[in-house]
């Protein structure tokens, strides 16, 4: 493996909290120096040399809530086809729900996606675990067994736990078992509506989803975390009754994180407009105000991650009418360029933004990744912030289409993906 030095470079590296000109020196996989002293160490023989002035070397990103369509349903996404997505985006490691087809609840399902990965996929591929079996709610999988299978998260993906014994022996052994438990709360009555409650939904005859409908079973969760004594992560959040029960539980010292999708950063109910199909997510789109408060709960250290949360889905599920329509959209992609224009509209600090999608998730769920330490495997992206790019339909690497961000300008471009030293993607 030959060694790659970039020169000139603004480098960014939360772990250190790090952000200053310098070399990044990648040899045989590893990063051996990044920073401003790192040409004290000089430029290994037979180096390609980049020079990478007036660009950014972050840490590769870590998408913490990836969907695929592999196994059972390969049309709208594989595990391939997700990797070459993410590259694209500077995504180097992403963890993958269980909601295939089967579920991914036992240990040769932990083991197929761990070899497909390694046979097909461009970047890190991690899978988690369904918490109870089938995703059903009722009987806990195996928590010890998967664990050493590989699984790196416990989660019900797009499901709620309704059972509160359910959910308190799961967060029990989790805790026993030395996982996270990541909850997606959308509770399944008062959540039974397909955008969020408002005069909007209103005028558009549309049935709401209240703030509470989240609200209530994640404040279920926190009292459980708190008896149990376990480390939970809120999978998406979505409004500001949210962010301040997660507040409240991390004043109390509670072992909770929370994650927030970056459509819920950016977008808002408006963004619905005349029944726009891809814009039907679960949590909801919420109010501008409700994003004006998750921004600043990012900002402050309420929120610890920012995943895609992406889902493929095919044409024939996303041209219904908007109640029929299926859930979700794609953002491996456009999930860093979304985010940086919080960046330039001076809302969010870039070493901050930095941290949330890739430093923070890996140490979460105890990946390798989000750092530029020397030493550390070089999963490393080179970023231009300023460079200008539309997000067009035939240039999207998923196998499904359905994105929030279709025809959007963007500011900001991935412009080179490294994996463990190796090019995996360049613009």
């Amino acid at each position: 493996m030959t060694a790659t030095v970039f020169t000139n470079a603004r480098i960014v590296d939360p772990s250190r909290q790090l952000d200053a000109v310098g070399t990044v020196i990648v040899e045989n996989g590893v990063i051996l120096a990044a920073g401003p002293e790192a040409l004290n160490q000089g430029t290994p023989a037979g180096a390609e040399v980049i020079d990478a002035t007036g660009k950014v070397i972050l840490p590769g990103l870590v998408d913490a809530r990836v969907f695929s369509g592999e196994p059972g349903a390969e049309h709208r996404e594989t595990i391939a086809s997700a990797s070459r997505a993410a590259a694209a985006g500077g995504v180097t490691s992403f963890i993958m729900m269980p909601d295939t087809h089967p579920v991914i609840d036992d240990v040769a399902l932990v083991e197929f996606v761990r070899r497909t990965a390694t046979a097909t996929a461009c970047v890190n591929v991690f899978p988690a675990a369904a918490i109870t079996k089938g995703l059903e709610g009722a009987e806990l999988s195996e928590f010890g067994l998967l664990r050493d299978a590989g699984a790196v998260m416990l989660t019900e993906g797009r499901h709620t736990i309704a059972s509160n014994t359910v959910m308190r022996r799961a967060l029990t052994y989790a805790r026993d078992m030395g996982l996270v438990i990541s909850h997606s709360t959308q509770d399944k009555e008062l959540g039974s509506g397909v955008m969020n409650e408002g005069l909007l939904a209103s005028w558009l005859g549309l049935p709401g989803i209240p703030r509470e409908a989240e609200a209530i079973p994640l404040m279920r969760d926190l009292m459980l975390a708190r008896l149990t004594r376990s480390r939970y992560h809120a999978a998406e959040l979505s409004n500001g009754m949210s962010a301040d029960a997660i507040a409240r539980a991390k004043d109390e010292g509670l072992a909770v994180t929370a994650g927030i999708s970056i459509n819920n950063l950016c977008l808002n109910e408006n963004d619905v407009g005349e029944y726009r199909t891809f814009f039907r997510l679960s949590p909801p789109l919420r109010s501008e105000d409700d994003r004006v408060a998750m921004v600043e709960a990012l900002k402050n250290g309420t929120l610890d991650i920012i995943v895609s949360s992406h889902d493929p889905q095919d044409v024939d599920t996303k041209r219904q009418p908007f109640s029929e329509a299926a859930v979700g959209a794609i953002g491996l992609e456009t999930m860093l360029a979304a985010a940086l224009r919080l960046y330039h509209s001076g809302d969010v600090p870039l070493l901050r933004l930095v941290e949330v999608l890739s430093t923070n998730p890996a140490k979460i769920f105890g990946l390798p990744g989000g750092t530029l330490k020397p030493g550390a495997v070089a999963d490393l992206i080179l970023v231009d912030l300023d460079a200008p790019w539309l997000v067009r339909k035939g240039d999207i690497r998923s196998l499904s289409k359905n994105t929030t961000f279709e025809d959007a300008r963007m500011q900001g471009r991935v412009l080179q993906t490294m994996v463990a030293g190796s090019i995996v993607y360049s613009a």
